[in-house]
């Protein structure tokens, strides 16, 4: 397929709406979110932040009600197309969640099933250590990889969440409130671990957190939701501005705390 997408972005929508039978949770998403950079979703509850992360690697398929409308772009390729197989969107596109969710398998077999069921071929061994390394996990386990994921602490497990979905070589790597459950040490060492990983991926997240998200992104996309219960990006643009001097009286009234 000819690509005709800009090289220098990772995703991008056009219109995107995200729908849940006659409902628009999501309406008119115009974003181009960049390479090599964090990207964060921030905005109040309940104006669609997750649905919109989630639309990028077509998580929402699960909802048997979902549909969408307009383009999210990968490689000028609609994710959404006829010929696209979701399950290739989802090795291409890695998520980790909100709370850790291991496999109940042994730490090594949590990077390795993964990869082996996507048809990894190489050796094996190296790819478990090389994925908990990228992790900051190594160190602290490599003398434990056959006992159980749930023997390891929250913030533990969550790196190990985030060293399998490296395994399967995403280009992109989406992040639901990857911190919230954890204690303030343990999302410190995820925030170190995001500047690390995006040396190599392209990171979005979605943060209630507007210090986290201060501290880590690059750029920031700012959620509302309008007159109809649906949510829309009013702004995005470099972190810094969204912080200091932004275009929107309500994202300064919501970074600020004077509501959300």
């Amino acid at each position: 397929m000819q690509n005709n997408q800009p090289p220098e972005y990772a995703i991008t929508t056009k219109s995107l709406s995200i729908f849940y039978g006659g409902f628009a949770a999501v309406t008119d998403v115009n974003l181009n979110i960049g390479h090599g950079q964090i990207t964060a979703i921030i905005g109040p509850s309940g104006c669609g932040k997750s649905t919109l992360l989630r639309a990028f690697n077509r998580m929402n398929d699960f909802v048997p009600t979902s549909y969408v409308t307009g383009e999210a772009l990968l490689h000028g390729q609609n994710l959404y197309g006829a010929n696209i197989d979701p399950v290739e969107v989802r090795r291409k596109i890695g998520m980790v969640f909100q709370k850790p969710n291991p496999f109940p398998k042994s730490i090594y077999e949590n990077i390795a099933w993964g990869a082996r069921i996507n048809g990894f071929k190489g050796n094996m061994d190296e790819l478990v250590e090389q994925s908990l390394r990228n992790a900051a996990l190594w160190d602290e386990v490599k003398d434990k990889l056959k006992k159980s994921a749930y023997e390891l602490s929250g913030g533990q497990q969550q790196r190990l969440c985030i060293a399998r979905t490296i395994a399967i070589q995403p280009e992109i790597i989406l992040m639901d409130e990857p911190a919230s459950a954890l204690d303030p040490i343990s999302t410190l060492r995820i925030e170190e671990l995001m500047q690390e990983l995006k040396k190599n991926y392209t990171i979005i997240i979605v943060t209630h957190n507007m210090q986290q998200a201060a501290r880590v992104s690059d750029y920031t996309a700012m959620m509302m939701i309008d007159d109809s219960r649906s949510g829309t990006v009013i702004e995005f643009d470099e972190t810094k501005k969204i912080f200091t001097r932004p275009s929107d009286k309500r994202t300064e009234d919501y970074v600020t705390g004077r509501f959300g």
